[in-house]
């Protein structure tokens, strides 16, 4: 399970082993026994909520936005 960020007591992640065939890009993100999932692309948007509130995930859209780039190029190196 590569952490690819540590931010604000966040974990952002993804599963090494998920899917078969792998799923498109995405970013786990995981606090306090709360986990959410985001793809990454075609366009980054919320995939599952499981745990946070709704001001939590709205904090975690703009953080996974602001670190797209990062965290899909953390993507890319891993499975390519």
């Amino acid at each position: 399970m590569p952490v690819v960020l540590r931010l604000k007591g966040f974990r952002f992640f993804f599963y090494a082993n998920e899917g078969d065939p792998r799923e498109p890009a995405h970013i786990h993100v995981r606090q306090a026994g709360a986990e959410a999932k985001f793809w990454l692309t075609p366009c980054m948007q919320l995939a599952r909520n499981d745990g946070f509130d709704a001001p939590t995930l709205r904090k975690l859209e703009k953080l996974v936005s602001f670190h797209q780039e990062r965290l899909q190029r953390a993507w890319n190196e891993y499975f390519t």
